[in-house]
C-alpha cells in the first residue's frame, strides 16, 4: 500500500528504505519508484549511490540488508545515519578531543561498523578543552569576558563579547566584539588563555547573525556592506557546488544545458571569494564585480612571471 506522505524528499525516502531493510525485507527496485513516484532510475541511484556505504547487497531483483547489521538502539534509522555520520568526521580528525567524542558516540549505538569516513585535516585543539568549555558557556549566555592573547612575544589583555567559535581551513578561531567599541574580530584559540567569565551581558543583531551565517571565511567583515559575486563555474565541476553550496546564501540562477552553472552569493571582503576561485582555476572565473576579477588575473600574471625567472 502506497504511503501517503511525501516521499519525493531523498532523506526521507532512504530513511524508509533503510529501515524496511533493517526489518529483513527484500525491496524491488520496481515496486519502490510506484510506491514513492520516482522513476527506477531514481530508486537505482539510491542503491548504488547514495547508500552505498551501508551493508546492503543485490540478491536477483531484490536489494538486502547483511545479516549481522542493525540499527536497534536508535530512536530511528534517521538517527542512526546522523550518528554514523558524525563519527565518520571524528574519525577524520585525531587528538584526545576526537578519541572522546568517539567513545560517547559509540554509547549512543550498539555495533562497531561505521560505514561512513570523512578525512578532515582539522587542527587539534584537544589541550584547550578547558577555554572551549569557558568560551561555549560565555558564548551561550551572552556574557563577556576578559582573557590573555598571544601576539608574537607579547601577552596583551581582552574585553571581549564572544560570538562563535568557528573553524575555517581546519584552524580554529574565536570570532568576538571588541568589548570596548564593538568591532567584530577574529582571535586564533590557541593563543588565548585565563577567560574570566563576567556579569556583564550583551546583545547581538540580526546583520551581525546574518553576517556570522553567510561567512565565507575568517576573512569576512561585519560593518561592511556585503557585495554579490557572480561566478561561471564549469561542468566539470559544478556538481561540487550542487552538493555543498559555499554558503547559504549562495543561489543558482542559470544551470545550463552544457552543465556549466552560474551562481551568486554575497561577500564582505575579496578575500572571502578570491582563494576559493584560485582553488578550482582554471574552471571557474568570476563575472562580477569586474574589479575582482581582474585583480585574479593580475595575481596569476605575476605568478607566470616569477616562474618565468
Amino acid at each position: 500500500m502506497p504511503y501517503k506522505h511525501d516521499y519525493d524528499k531523498i532523506l526521507t525516502r532512504l530513511t524508509i528504505i533503510l529501515s524496511r531493510m533493517n526489518d529483513g525485507e527484500a525491496l524491488s527496485v520496481t515496486e519502490l519508484a510506484k510506491e514513492f513516484n520516482v522513476s527506477e532510475r531514481t530508486i537505482q541511484r539510491d542503491f548504488n549511490e547514495r547508500l552505498i556505504h551501508f551493508p546492503i547487497y543485490q540478491a536477483g531483483k531484490s536489494w538486502k540488508m547483511q545479516k549481522g547489521f542493525r540499527l536497534e538502539k536508535s530512536a530511528s534509522i534517521e538517527d542512526a545515519v546522523v550518528l554514523d555520520i558524525l563519527e565518520g568526521l571524528v574519525d577524520g580528525s585525531s587528538g584526545f578531543f576526537a578519541k572522546r567524542a568517539k567513545r560517547l558516540l559509540s554509547k549512543l549505538k550498539n555495533e562497531e561498523y561505521n560505514p561512513i569516513y570523512a578525512k578532515l585535516d582539522l587542527e587539534d585543539i584537544s589541550d584547550r578543552l578547558h577555554e572551549i568549555q569557558q568560551l561555549e558557556s560565555a558564548i551561550k549566555s551572552k556574557k563577556q569576558i576578559s582573557c590573555n592573547y598571544l601576539i608574537e612575544s607579547y601577552i596583551k589583555k581582552l574585553d571581549l563579547k564572544p560570538l562563535k567559535i568557528v573553524n575555517y581551513q581546519g584552524f580554529w578561531y574565536l570570532i568576538a566584539l571588541d568589548a570596548r567599541n564593538d568591532l567584530l574580530k577574529k582571535y586564533y584559540l590557541k593563543n588565548i588563555s585565563e577567560i574570566k567569565i563576567h556579569d556583564a551581558a550583551f546583545t547581538t543583531d540580526a546583520k551581525l547573525e546574518d553576517a556570522l551565517e553567510n561567512a565565507l571565511s575568517i576573512w569576512f567583515e561585519k560593518d561592511r556592506e556585503p557585495v554579490t559575486v557572480k561566478l561561471r563555474i564549469g561542468s566539470a565541476i559544478a556538481k561540487y557546488f550542487k552538493r555543498k553550496p559555499l554558503s547559504k546564501a549562495q543561489k543558482i540562477i542559470n544551470d545550463q544545458e552544457d552543465g556549466t552553472l552560474i551562481v551568486t552569493l554575497p561577500i564582505t571582503h575579496e578575500m572571502e571569494i578570491i582563494p576559493i576561485v584560485k582553488y578550482w582555476m582554471p574552471h571557474i572565473r568570476i563575472l562580477e564585480p569586474e574589479w575582482i576579477a581582474e585583480r585574479i588575473d593580475r595575481d596569476v600574471r605575476e605568478y607566470q612571471k616569477r616562474k618565468e625567472k
